[in-house]
């Protein structure tokens, strides 16, 4: 009886309930939104739950082959498997680099991929300074695991300023050959970028247009930038007329060369070369003195829906697991700190043999002319030169030369 008289004590009077509901109204209308708000106050007294390290999704935008990226996103899953109990879901956005470059910019800051990953640094570069790149946010030690650059006269950046992006693995752009068919046709082993202009290989050798691939266009560069651009783009133009088949992609490039369907493949990525050399393939593989090597950038995208699997990925990429899958793969770390050894007979040893030998680009330090900003300044006009003088132009050109 007495709580019932309290409770009756407290009771509003129906007079005074329109000016009650009136100061509820203004009360919740100066308040924050309300489930943000309570989220942040959730938060600040430590009652809210832990946010997951990683989202449960990762979409990579990337010219890199499957036989590499499948092999990475492979155990990155396994690894976020262990360490966060995510059952992380992958997919793969796969174009050749000036492709997915556009795709990007096309994107306009809403981009369908997380990451972009693969190709040349100068497009890295162009795409932070258009502000679509997100800072990646690494840790400082695993940052500075990675060098600025590699090579002289000219360095080639390893990354970029402002954690914009970062190389991951260094893989060079060289020349693939088939020896049996150069036996026949009587050419030696190739060593040098000029050995392509041997008469006895006219109408043997195809080559990705650089409009549609970065191996192609990098190797362009190299031609111009070792030869001056008169007689650099009149050698690319000899090449033309040498050239029996231009193709889309350079994953096409070494699958002929090893099918013997063509004889030699210009500007080819060596871990493509490597893969067909692993599925039993007689494949050879020369990266003349000034071919490019490049880090394979990563960048996450700005806007990105999964940024924080993007950046655990490229962390795991950095990581010690990381750079040894990629010498499994046929590329060489970023690290100065590791070399690629292996077994005899193991993935590790037949990448050596694949590149002469090679177990490091910073041991001896790699000798390199590719200017990195003279390419970016010039990236589009070769292209459109290519179109004009070579693509346009080739019946012409297999005649002339």
């Amino acid at each position: 009886m007495a709580a019932r008289a309290a409770f009756a004590s407290a009771s509003v009077s129906p007079h005074a309930l329109p000016r009650l509901l009136t100061l509820t109204l203004l009360v919740l209308a100066a308040a924050p939104a309300g489930a943000e708000h309570l989220s942040r106050i959730a938060q600040a007294t430590g009652n809210a739950p832990a946010r997951a390290a990683v989202e449960d999704e990762l979409v990579i935008q990337t010219p890199m082959s499957a036989f590499v990226v499948d092999a990475m996103l492979k155990e990155f899953a396994q690894y976020v498997r262990e360490k966060w109990g995510v059952n992380l879901r992958t997919r793969v956005l796969r174009a050749g680099t000036p492709v997915s470059y556009q795709t990007i910019v096309g994107w306009k800051g809403q981009p369908e991929a997380d990451v972009f990953w693969g190709g040349e640094p100068a497009l890295f570069g162009d795409l932070a300074a258009q502000k679509l790149l997100a800072r990646l946010e690494l840790p400082g030690p695993l940052w500075d695991s990675v060098p600025p650059s590699i090579g002289s006269p000219k360095p080639i950046p390893l990354k970029g300023p402002g954690q914009l992006w970062v190389g991951t693995g260094l893989e060079i752009y060289g020349i693939a050959y088939n020896p049996r068919l150069l036996k026949q046709l009587g050419v030696p082993d190739l060593q040098d970028w000029d050995d392509l202009l041997s008469p006895k290989l006219k109408g043997h050798i195809v080559q990705c247009t650089p409009t549609r691939s970065s191996s192609s266009h990098a190797s362009y560069q190299v031609i111009l930038q070792i030869k001056g651009e008169a007689s650099g783009w009149e050698w690319l133009r000899r090449l033309g007329g040498q050239t029996g088949r231009f193709v889309t992609s350079s994953r096409e490039v070494p699958s002929l060369v090893a099918r013997t369907e063509v004889a030699v493949g210009f500007g080819v990525p060596s871990y493509f070369a490597f893969e067909e050399k692993l599925a039993g393939f007689d494949i050879r593989f020369v990266a003349p003195q000034s071919a490019f090597v490049t880090p394979e950038p990563f960048a996450v995208l700005a806007g990105a829906k999964h940024p924080r699997a993007a950046r655990q990925f490229a962390a795991f990429l950095l990581s010690e697991r990381g750079q040894h899958l990629f010498i499994g793969r046929g590329l060489y770390p970023v690290n100065p700190r590791y070399k690629v050894r292996g077994a005899p007979g193991s993935t590790a040893e037949l990448a050596v043999q694949l590149t002469g030998g090679v177990r490091s680009f910073f041991d001896p330090p790699m000798w390199n002319v590719y200017d990195d900003a003279l390419a970016r300044s010039r990236y589009q006009e070769v292209n459109e030169r290519f179109q004009k003088d070579i693509e346009s132009a080739w019946d012409d050109l297999k005649k002339r030369y």
